[in-house]
C-alpha cells in the first residue's frame, strides 16, 4: 500500500478542517448581524385608573404587567376610540431575537388617552391572545 505524499495529506487535512469550520463561521457571522426585532401585542396584568379628570385635562391610566423575558421592551399603546365613550387599548412590545435573560420582568407604564368628553368612559384593554378586561373612567 502506497503512503500519501505529505502535500496530499496536508490538502486532505485542510479540506476536512474547512468542512467542519464552515458551519462555525456562518454561526459567528450571524452573531455579528443585528438581532431581528418584531412587535407583539402584550397582555396587561392590571391597570390603575386615577380619578379627578375633567374634560379640559389629558386623561391617562397606568398599566402594569410582566414581560416573559429580558428580550421584551415596551413599545407603546394604541388607543382606538370605537364610540364617543368607548375606547380600546392595545399595548405592544418589541421583542429581539437572541440571547435573553430568562426571568419575568415587571413593567409599569403610563398610557395617555387624550382629552375625553364628560361622562362615564369604558376602557377595554385587549391582550394578544384575544382576551380582554374593562375598566371605567369618569370624566367630570
Amino acid at each position: 500500500m502506497k503512503k500519501p505524499s505529505p502535500s496530499k495529506k496536508s490538502f486532505q487535512l485542510l479540506a476536512l478542517a474547512a468542512l467542519f469550520l464552515a458551519p462555525l463561521h456562518s454561526a459567528l457571522a450571524d452573531e455579528d448581524a443585528p438581532p431581528q426585532v418584531k412587535d407583539v401585542v402584550i397582555g396587561l396584568s392590571d391597570v390603575f385608573v386615577p380619578g379627578g379628570f375633567n374634560s379640559e385635562a389629558e386623561a391617562y391610566v397606568v398599566a402594569n404587567g410582566l414581560f416573559p423575558n429580558g428580550c421584551y421592551r415596551w413599545k407603546g399603546a394604541v388607543v382606538k376610540n370605537v364610540g364617543p365613550q368607548q375606547h380600546e387599548i392595545k399595548a405592544s412590545a418589541s421583542v429581539s431575537q437572541g440571547m435573553c435573560l430568562m426571568v419575568l420582568i415587571p413593567f409599569s407604564k403610563e398610557i395617555k388617552l387624550g382629552k375625553l368628553s364628560r361622562g362615564e368612559h369604558k376602557l377595554k384593554f385587549l391582550n394578544g391572545d384575544g382576551t380582554y378586561f374593562e375598566k371605567d373612567l369618569k370624566v367630570e
